[in-house]
Parts: C-alpha cells; structure tokens; sequence
C-alpha cells in the first residue's frame, strides 16, 4: 500500500498539482477545498447597521438581485 503525500506540508500548488493527478482522491480534494483561495477578497463580519447594509449591497451584486 502506498503511503500518501503530506498535504499539509504541500504548498497550494502542489496539493492542486496532485489532486489533478489523482481526481479519485477525495482527501486531497477536500485538503485543497479547505484551503480556500488566497485570492479570494476578505470581507469583515458588519459590526454596525452600516456595515450591514454595506454587506447587504455587496451580497445583492454577488448574487445578482435586486
């Protein structure tokens, strides 16, 4: 049985790198899902009714309605 890759020592590359080479591994797959994308934007959690609208407007854009 082969032993398999450390995936938390894995950079996000790699770990993409190997789960594309090995689709059938859900572990590695969840690994990477779990991960997150780096690039994704950061928003704060709204701290004020202001805020919340801000979110609200933000949410509305994201998923298309009005």
């Amino acid at each position: 049985m082969m032993t398999k890759p450390d995936f938390s020592r894995m950079t996000r590359q790699e770990l993409r790198a190997y789960v594309l080479a090995h689709r059938e591994d859900d572990e590695a797959i969840e690994a990477l899902i779990k991960r997150g994308n780096p690039n994704s934007p950061k928003y704060p959690f709204p701290q004020t009714d202001e805020n919340l609208r801000e979110m609200e407007e933000i949410l509305k854009r994201k998923l298309g309605s009005s």
